[in-house]
């Protein structure tokens, strides 16, 4: 009896050694795909790209959290910050210029394994070229490349705010006070270091309607610690409010019917015997001008003129008159702003 089935073949050893070859061959193009990834995409110089693209984006959410690019206690200790130093500058908004036009010059391996990558790129209206060490860390996957930067891009800006403790950078206001305590709230001036990302452009300033600071350019590179100092000088409005009141105790002064009116610059002394009321007014009042001292806006001493109206009668032989004179005077003092944006005065002593 004859039976129908399925007759099962066999592959034949030229079957087998197709199937191997493609084997071989996809295999193959999987490896140089993956190595092509890893010298393009998942390479070093596109690693630095990359980063240099977030920055130029204002991205700062990926630039700081790129590898390398945070500061641990030991790296902070290592450049002379405390624990605390301030991260208030690394967030989007405050950069005013980032690199543009990123060309990636060179990519060199070093004897370590770690490379050297080598940009061009501009800074706002500077051309700058920087080599970024990088190195390997953990791949993704198991077989795509990652990276980290040997050195951590980080910069650091050492803030003086000159006469006043507020400044901005970008669409940000930063008090530099804000981590000190005790006596050094009080100082005129004030100084702290802000972390930074970099290469960035940055520009600081202040104005408000009692000082005001000419906005000042920085730029951050690689690693970099500058200095930047944010210069507030008194406005037209705070010189005008400080001469407002310093006329109305001037007028005050003249209110008083003596003739050495108490806590006054100005007052006479008379031989003669004096009949009526003592009668003070103002003929010019000295011009305000502030420039910022040691610890407050100084006003040096200026001229004014009072006139005094009194009658009087002659001790010698009993000659009555009324004497009017002008009476020159100086005036000194010192101005603050209050925690409230009032103006605080205080006189000082001329000679």
């Amino acid at each position: 009896m004859t039976g129908s089935g399925v007759r099962r073949g066999r592959l034949s050893p030229l079957s087998i050694a197709g199937w191997a070859g493609l084997a071989v061959l996809l295999g193959g193009a999987f490896l140089a795909a993956l190595g092509g990834l890893n010298q393009t995409t998942y390479g070093a110089a596109n690693f630095v790209e990359r980063y240099l693209d977030a920055v130029a984006d204002d991205d700062l959410a990926t630039a700081i959290t790129t590898p390398g690019v945070a500061l641990d206690d030991e790296e902070l200790t290592a450049r002379s910050l405390p624990a605390d130093v301030s991260t208030a500058m690394l967030r989007s908004g405050v950069i005013e210029a980032g690199p543009e036009d990123v060309r990636i010059v060179d990519d060199v391996v070093n004897d370590d394994g770690t490379h050297t990558v080598t940009a061009s790129y501009r800074l706002d209206t500077a051309i700058l070229q920087t080599d970024f060490a990088v190195r390997a860390i953990d791949p993704l996957y198991g077989l795509l490349n990652r990276w980290e930067f040997v050195e951590s891009p980080i910069a650091v800006i050492d803030v003086t705010a000159a006469h006043n403790p507020l400044f901005t950078v970008g669409d940000l206001t930063l008090d530099t006070r804000a981590l000190k305590s005790g006596d050094e709230l009080t100082a005129f001036t004030q100084t702290a270091p802000y972390l930074a990302i970099a290469p960035a452009a940055y520009e600081f300033g202040y104005s408000d309607t009692l000082v005001s600071a000419v906005p000042v350019p920085v730029t951050a590179e690689l690693g970099s610690r500058v200095a930047v100092t944010v210069d507030a000088q008194p406005t037209a409005d705070f010189v005008k409010r400080v001469q407002t009141q310093v006329d109305a105790y001037l007028d005050g002064c003249a209110t008083q019917p003596v003739l050495q009116p108490s806590d006054c610059p100005f007052g006479i002394e008379i031989d003669d015997r004096v009949l009526g009321v003592p009668a003070w007014s103002i003929v010019d009042y000295p011009d305000v001008t502030l420039t910022a001292g040691d610890t407050a806006f100084d006003m040096p001493p200026t001229d004014g003129m009072a006139h005094i109206s009194v009658e009087v009668q002659s001790l010698f032989d009993g000659e009555i008159s009324q004497l009017e004179e002008d009476r020159p005077f100086k005036l000194a003092l010192s101005a603050t702003i209050r925690p409230d944006d009032s103006i605080a005065i205080q006189l000082k002593q001329t000679d």
